[in-house]
């Protein structure tokens, strides 16, 4: 039996979507795996886009080892590429004896300097990162992301766009392996049928100002440009207009545009939940029929479909997010809509509120599309079956 590979890690701080997968990934006896993260995020840092101080209530640290560099960035952030800045990675990978490394994409410098110092080293850089097509961007920028993909040795696609992207940009197919974007499903599936043991759908309800006969449409995110929560808010008051008199809306979340948000819902059957952390979101899908994800093309995928889903919520997604290709199937599991278009959400929503038994069997149907496909397993399977590729090329 041979060794185990020696498997690098590097990425900005603990994401709670990666660490299960990298718990699993150090649990396999042929992986010996080494975790690097940039930095350590206080509090404020954590919730800088959402506007309030948080630090998420799970365990995010333990079942992997791990390093944290030194952040030598003089304003050191998750949101700015020059946020994390740690040279340190190019002695750790230098004297590492890896047979692979792999990063997660290239928004961080960090993650760059891994890069250089797996081509200095002559060590196999394996990319995994959320960018797809559906975002206009300038022929230089396609370009230079065009010669970047050129220096990994394998690339780890989360979904349909992301490997077209990097098809288009010249990755050979035998150079791209399959690692679903995905959530721990069954921890958010126990976690909703917990609140639905501990209370009845009324008590939540009403624990959410929600009325108890009306059909809820959930939005779950923070309250920035990209994700255009307001669209959800004129959805609704286009449907409201059209005689529709059983849709309410519930928003979870915070950020800067709250005050225009709740200024935009005044008169609505609209209810604001604030900020939930991990161990409380589970309670917002119990209590809702479907999601509604209405972002621009800056939503690169969505995980919280994947967590909607895994709940057992359709959701309604717009064209230009990136997992609508893969999570979202029309009539099946949601549905999609033109971005910007709140007419066409607004029908949605007033189509879907007199058939809510079409909207539980949908959450059927995309609870089972995202346990059986877009799990930890096929992560790990997707990240084993690249390193042991780009490992024996090297040999």
């Amino acid at each position: 039996m041979r060794a185990p590979y020696r498997v690098a890690m590097v990425t900005t701080h603990p994401i709670q979507y990666q660490v299960p997968w990298l718990r699993k990934l150090a649990s396999r006896a042929d992986v010996d795996l080494q975790v690097y993260f940039a930095m350590m995020p206080d509090q404020a840092e954590q919730g800088r886009e959402f506007g309030v101080s948080f630090a998420w209530d799970l365990p995010l640290l333990d079942g992997y080892r791990y390093t944290v560099l030194e952040n030598r960035s003089k304003r050191p952030s998750l949101t700015a590429f020059s946020g994390c800045d740690t040279p340190q990675i190019n002695s750790e990978i230098r004297h590492g004896a890896f047979d692979a490394v792999i990063v997660n994409g290239w928004v961080a410098k960090t993650c760059v300097q891994a890069l250089w110092a797996c081509m200095m080293s002559g060590t196999p850089c394996i990319v995994r990162g959320e960018v797809n097509g559906l975002r206009p961007r300038a022929s230089w920028k396609r370009a230079a992301h065009r010669a970047l993909l050129s220096r990994y040795a394998a690339a780890l696609c989360i979904g349909t766009r992301n490997r077209e992207y990097c098809l288009a940009r010249g990755v050979s197919p035998s150079q791209i392996f399959s690692t679903p974007y995905c959530v721990d499903n069954q921890r958010f599936a126990d976690s909703a049928n917990d609140w639905m043991r501990r209370c009845s759908r009324e008590e939540l309800r009403t624990r959410f100002n929600l009325k108890q006969n009306g059909v809820t449409f959930l939005f779950s995110g923070k309250f920035v440009d990209k994700k255009r929560p307001g669209d959800l808010i004129l959805a609704l008051r286009r449907a409201v207009a059209d005689g529709t008199q059983n849709a309410q809306v519930l928003m979870v979340g915070a950020g800067p545009l709250e005050p225009v948000l709740k200024e935009m819902a005044r008169d609505l059957p609209v209810s604001f939940a604030g900020f939930l952390n991990q161990s409380e979101i589970a309670a917002a899908y119990a209590a809702s029929d479907c999601l509604v994800l209405p972002s621009d093309s800056g939503e690169t995928w969505g995980l919280v479909v994947n967590e909607a889903m895994a709940c057992g919520l359709p959701a309604f997604v717009s064209d230009q997010v990136g997992c609508a290709a893969d999570l979202v199937r029309p009539g099946e599991t949601g549905a999609v809509f033109p971005c910007g278009d709140a007419a066409a959400l607004g029908r949605l929503i007033s189509d879907l509120s007199s058939r809510p038994a079409d909207l539980r069997s949908q959450g059927e149907r995309a609870r089972s599309l995202v346990f059986e496909q877009y799990n930890f397993e096929r992560v790990v399977e997707g990240v084993v079956a690249a390193v042991t590729q780009v490992a024996r090329g090297r040999a």
